[in-house]
């Protein structure tokens, strides 16, 4: 974890101390939730885990739900940047983008679920992270598509995805199928085999 992502995400600013207590809470948060679920976790326990006072996590999280989607946030903005080779075919594109994505699945598909859950959350703090997390998934997606692609066919896969992972979060769906669903919902849109621009489908051209 780096202090660049404490310093981004907590609501005031940090000395290298402070940021350095806030990566431990958040590695703990990983543990804690791996054993206890979304329902067994509080932001008490994890203090404890990581050696923090209870008091001074509450000065870095709100709520529980606060640390998960800080731990989401920094598990999306871990994943690398794709290569993406504009020569390639675009449904394969976007499936290089949304598999690099669902490695966050494969880690740990219960803390995926428990942050899930928590961006639900109304609290502030949260938002400001589900929106963090929704501009970087909006963002990856653009760049598989490209800069050729309308805008709204990025607008409906990142719909999908985060539809599926709700859907997952459900019970409707394993979180390890996302992926593929996202990928056959781009096939879909572009055309049978995946090989058209996006500029070609039904839905740019206003008929979808």
């Amino acid at each position: 974890m780096t202090h660049v992502l404490a310093l981004e995400t907590t609501r005031r600013q940090l000395t290298e101390r402070q940021a350095e207590a806030v990566d431990q809470l958040v590695d703990a948060a990983e543990l804690e939730v791996e054993e206890s679920g979304y329902d067994g976790l509080s932001v008490r326990n994890v203090a404890r885990r990581a050696g923090v006072a209870p008091a001074t996590a509450y000065t870095y999280f709100s709520s529980k739900d606060h640390l998960l989607a800080e731990l989401l946030w920094r598990s999306v903005r871990a994943v690398p940047e794709p290569v993406q080779d504009s020569s390639v075919p675009v449904a394969e594109r976007i499936g290089v983008a949304v598999r690099d994505l669902g490695t966050i699945i494969g880690r740990s598909p219960t803390v995926v679920a428990a942050s899930t859950q928590a961006l639900l959350s109304s609290n502030p703090d949260v938002k400001a992270l589900r929106d963090r997390i929704g501009t970087e998934t909006r963002r990856r997606m653009a760049a598989a598509v490209g800069t050729d692609g309308d805008p709204a066919v990025v607008g409906v896969l990142v719909t999908t995805y985060f539809g599926a992972m709700l859907s997952a979060g459900m019970g409707h769906m394993d979180f390890a199928s996302v992926p593929e669903f996202v990928v056959e919902a781009a096939r879909l849109m572009i055309g049978g085999d995946g090989a058209g621009t996006p500029g070609g489908t039904a839905l740019q051209k206003g008929h979808a």
